[in-house]
Parts: C-alpha cells; sequence; structure tokens
C-alpha cells in the first residue's frame, strides 16, 4: 500500500493531518472537499488488518448512539482501503490521565463513566462486546481545560475493531496488543486491562468489558492501575467509599461483576458527589469483627467459603470483610489493625489508635 500524503484524496475527503499511526497503519483528519466537514479517516497500511478494518465499520455502522462514534463511510476494497468515521476534536482519556495524574475532578470522573457506561449500553443490547476498553478509546469532545464542565454527551467510545474478533489472533485498530492463552488459543485486546477470562482465551461477555471499566474507573481516580486488593480510596483518600464498592464489584471474578454497564451506572451514580470532601487523614483501625481470634473460621458475606477470623479481605472473591480497613498515615497503604508499624514504609503506627 502507497504512503499517504497530505492534499491526498480518499472519496470526497482531502487529508489534513496525520493525528495517529502504528503497525496497522494510519489515521488522518479529513475535511470534504466541498462542504469542509471535518472526520477521521482511518487507513490500514497493512494487508493484514483490512479485515479488522471491515470488521469495525460494520459493527459501529449498526451502533447510533450519542456515545459511540459515528461511522460515515467504509470500503475495505478501496485503493486504499478505509473507514471514515466521526471526527472528535478534543483528547482521549489516555491523554487526560497522563495531564492529571491522580487529579481528575470526582464530578468530572463520574460523567466520564456515565458516558461509557451509555455507550457500552448501547452496545451490549446489540449483542457486541467492545473487548478493548481502556483509556486510549475514550474521546471526550472537550478541550482540556475544560473538562469540569463538561457532559456525558462529550464522551465517545470508539474502536470496535475486536467487537466482533471471534477465535482469530487479531490487534485492535489502536494500540491494542495480542498474545496466547496457554492452551494455544488467541487472545485480542490490551493486556492491561484484561478480564481473566479474556487472558486465559475463554469465551467473553457484557460482564468482561465492565472488568475493564472497573480498572479504568480506578485509574481516573489514582492515575495508576489496580494491583492486588488496593482500592481507590487507598491512594487518594476523598473517594468516597461507594466508588469503592464500585470498583470492587468490576475487578473481581465474573459471576460476583455487575450483570450489566446499566447496573454498574445505577451504582455509581448512587449519591451526589462533591471534590470539596475533606480527606481521611487518619481512619480508624477498628475491625468489623472485634474479639474474633485470627484462627476462628467465619464465612464470606458474598461467596460463602470459609476464611481466617481477621480476614480483612475474602482470599477466595476479594469481598472486603470488614467495615473500616486502617490505612498507614504515611503512605497511604493496608495494614492490619493490630499492626506496631507499617510493614511497606515503616512509620509508627501508634499515632492512629490515640
Amino acid at each position: 500500500m502507497s504512503k499517504l500524503n497530505k492534499g491526498d484524496r480518499i472519496q470526497n475527503y482531502l487529508l489534513e493531518q496525520c493525528v495517529g499511526a502504528g503497525s496497522f497503519g494510519e489515521v488522518w483528519r479529513g475535511r470534504h472537499h466541498m462542504f469542509g466537514d471535518l472526520v477521521a479517516i482511518k487507513v490500514p497500511t497493512d494487508p493484514q488488518y483490512v479485515r479488522i478494518l471491515q470488521r469495525e465499520g460494520v459493527a459501529v455502522h449498526g451502533l447510533k448512539h450519542a456515545n459511540i462514534v459515528r461511522a460515515i463511510d467504509l470500503d475495505p476494497y478501496g485503493n486504499p482501503p478505509y473507514f471514515i468515521m466521526e471526527y472528535i476534536d478534543g483528547p482521549s482519556l489516555r491523554q487526560v490521565i497522563d495531564h492529571y495524574k491522580n487529579n481528575i475532578p470526582i464530578s468530572s470522573v463520574l460523567v466520564i463513566m456515565q458516558g461509557l457506561l451509555q455507550g457500552l449500553s448501547a452496545a451490549h443490547s446489540q449483542r457486541l462486546v467492545h473487548r478493548d476498553i481502556k483509556p486510549a478509546n475514550v474521546l471526550l469532545n472537550v478541550a482540556m481545560e475544560s473538562l469540569a464542565t463538561m457532559s456525558e454527551s462529550s464522551v465517545k467510545l470508539t474502536d470496535f475493531g475486536l467487537g466482533q474478533a471471534v477465535g482469530l489472533t487479531t490487534q485492535s485498530i489502536m494500540q491494542s496488543g495480542s498474545m496466547q492463552a496457554s492452551d494455544g488459543r488467541s487472545v485480542a485486546g490490551t493486556l492491561a486491562y484484561m478480564s481473566p477470562e479474556q487472558k486465559e482465551g475463554r469465551e467473553v461477555d457484557a460482564r468482561s468489558d465492565l472488568y475493564s471499566c472497573g480498572i479504568v474507573l480506578f485509574e481516573m481516580l489514582t492515575g495508576e492501575r489496580p494491583v492486588g486488593g488496593e482500592k481507590p480510596s487507598g491512594l487518594r483518600p476523598e473517594v468516597p467509599p461507594h466508588l469503592d464498592s464500585v470498583f470492587d464489584r468490576c475487578y473481581t471474578r465474573r459471576d460476583a461483576r455487575f450483570a450489566s454497564a446499566t447496573e454498574m451506572l445505577a451504582a455509581i451514580m448512587e449519591r451526589p458527589v462533591l471534590d470539596e470532601v475533606v480527606p481521611r487523614l487518619t481512619p480508624p483501625p477498628v475491625p468489623v469483627r472485634v474479639g474474633v481470634s485470627s484462627s476462628a473460621k467465619v464465612k464470606c458475606v458474598q461467596c460463602h467459603r470459609v476464611v481466617q477470623g481477621d480476614d480483612q479481605f475474602c482470599i477466595h472473591c476479594g469481598q472486603q470483610l470488614s467495615a473500616v480497613v486502617p490505612q498507614c498515615h504515611a503512605c497511604r497503604k493496608l495494614v492490619r489493625p493490630n499492626d506496631r508499624f507499617c510493614i511497606h514504609c515503616g512509620v509508627d503506627l501508634s499515632v492512629l489508635a490515640e
């Protein structure tokens, strides 16, 4: 396939600027030669990606929703093949997270999740699983400095190139990875945001997308992806408790997750959140099961499997077992109620009990 240049014409559009490139090919901003309308044009430069381009175009054409980037034209047999879509004049969520680090206003996080989940709900209603939910595939039709005043209609979900990829070793049209499961089955998506079943090459469903949404939520709130049993509030104390709970319901085994994007959205919008909430500087280290010894056996309230009496989280499903999980006042990482010193940074924890 020949190299594209500024001023080249694809269908009725003149190429103005290359706005993205990778091993798959290029994304160009184009302008209608008569009407002046701006569009985004994806052009694969390797023949192996033409089929993914076709798959994405067909999938998105059937998804007419305010929170999904609109398809305009598609010709996988053209010279070059192309997919023309709505142009979003704003940053990706990846750029926003990198810019704000862990300081995205919580109200803006709620708006972005609302738009993302509304778009996902529309896709899932058409039996289409996205399979590559990540910040780079969420576009915001707003200037970076206007984030605090944006509405959910400014959130646009894009890149459905893996949406119907079954039994194929494929890559997303924008920066996704690919791998194989241990039994040789193909896995398509971006590893850091994949659900366990997707990593293993097993069948995925709408709940697999919600697992990825939980990681995106955690990253918007904290600037980092989750590790182990961390909660968003462990890295950012002003995160309200119900968002910790929403994250827990995503970042768990499949049968314990939200049943739908609509259910997850309802949980996120459960109550109003103010960004001016005073940070919890010294959370009290008092577990719920006071007096229960470490040798005692109790059952998890969620999966009903046996755990140790002093466990703060279920080792089977990750459910929080204590109403309050103490944190080190210095490094903000989780500690056990009776710890004298923080096992992470070594600070004296006795001040929490005073």
